[in-house]
């Protein structure tokens, strides 16, 4: 079989940009090894969606069709130092109605998988795992364990940290492990969270509470393994007291409604996310400490910006040649780097001990937070609102 692109993954990343190209002449497969299906309750994986990544989801059909009650709007950050410090970012106050959404993983994949199900230019091959990789100048085939084999222009890796298309094509990855766990679970608040996201730097991590509709919020504790292993043995009422008591009972009692999970937590850098005929996007082209948020965030922009090239593309140029690739990966170099440094310098900052860093760092914080126009123009670069 025959085919423009194949995309290898269907994550939020890849069923994205499978429904990015929906409306134009390309010819798309989607390998995937099992559908996304709904989490009874509450999802504990989350993501914080910026406006611009709304409007990509807006834009691709997707947005409009997500379940409203499910979806809590942030209008305000709050973020607490480890000495006192507080920087508080306010939608109002930056002229926007709102930060952005905090959206259940789940909820926005099987709206995905909907979408692309219905995509008359799609075929979607599931369950299905791919086994081997034969590139050669023209084309790609990607063999799958069933004898099936899918010729290809282009080959999409969106299949994750973890992605077979990106150690079998031979490109690098630097990982860099924190040594912590990021661990998460969702709570109903004894008071009401006003749709605040609030994040604390303590001297054990880093603990987020983000906002889901209701009177719920979703924690997100990135902390070191041992403590995490402490954490994920606590029982429940234990665990409820020890988050709620970590950010200093703000919203009174909690009371869990979501089983707590746990994941390794590592920087992963891509040198080279291109390939003559192959291109990464998502998590398989960066991975970043989770305490700004902004993972599938990334993940969305790669795939707006290489649905955006390969549809202005000429039907007489190659979509994978190397040199339209080369662009994509130059697009998306920037923020990129800036959040992998970014996320990775916070982290630091406030891991280390060393005298006199401590009220230092806090300084900073108040500092920051006693200048709007240095606040505003950081809350419009994060949301993506320049």
């Amino acid at each position: 079989m025959s085919f423009d692109v194949v995309i290898v993954g269907g994550g939020l990343a890849g069923l994205s940009l499978a429904c990015a190209l929906r409306d134009t002449r390309l010819r798309i497969a989607l390998v995937e090894g099992r559908m996304p299906t709904p989490v009874a309750g509450w999802d504990a994986r989350v993501y914080a969606i910026t406006p611009a990544n709304a409007d990509f989801l807006q834009q691709i059909g997707v947005w409009k069709h997500l379940d409203a009650e499910r979806i809590s709007p942030i209008y305000a950050m709050e973020i607490h130092g480890d000495g006192g410090a507080q920087l508080d970012f306010s939608a109002y106050e930056s002229g926007m109605s709102e930060l952005g959404w905090i959206l259940e993983s789940s909820l926005m994949a099987v709206e995905l998988w909907e979408n692309v199900k219905r995509q008359s230019n799609l075929g979607l091959f599931c369950p299905a795992v791919p086994s081997a990789i034969e590139m050669s100048e023209k084309a790609v085939v990607l063999t799958l364990t069933d004898g099936q084999k899918l010729a290809t222009k282009l080959l999409i890796g969106a299949d994750g940290r973890d992605s077979w298309v990106r150690e079998t094509a031979g490109l690098k990855s630097i990982d860099t492990p924190y040594g912590e766990m990021g661990m998460v679970a969702n709570f109903e608040c004894e008071r009401p969270h006003r749709g605040i996201a609030r994040q604390w730097f303590r001297d054990d991590g880093v603990l987020a509470w983000l906002p889901l509709a209701g009177n719920r919020i979703s924690m997100v504790w990135s902390t070191p393994d041992a403590d995490a292993a402490e954490l994920m043995a606590e029982p429940e009422e234990v665990l409820c007291f020890r988050v709620a008591n970590a950010g200093a009972n703000i919203l009174g009692k909690l009371k869990q409604i979501s089983q707590a999970a746990a994941f390794p937590l590592r920087l992963m850098r891509v040198p080279s996310t291109v390939a003559p005929r192959l291109a990464l996007i998502g998590d398989a082209a960066h991975g970043i400490h989770p305490l700004s948020g902004h993972g599938i965030n990334l993940g969305f922009q790669d795939a707006r910006v290489l649905a955006g090239l390969l549809t202005a593309n000429p039907e007489w140029l190659d979509i994978g040649s190397e040199r339209l690739l080369r662009r994509y990966q130059r697009a998306r170099r920037e923020e990129t780097v800036l959040m992998q440094y970014t996320t990775h310098t916070l982290r630091r900052l406030f891991r280390e001990r060393l005298p006199g860093l401590k009220p230092l760092r806090n300084v900073g914080m108040n500092v920051t937070n006693a200048v709007p126009v240095l606040k505003n123009m950081l809350v419009r670069y994060a949301v993506g609102a320049f």
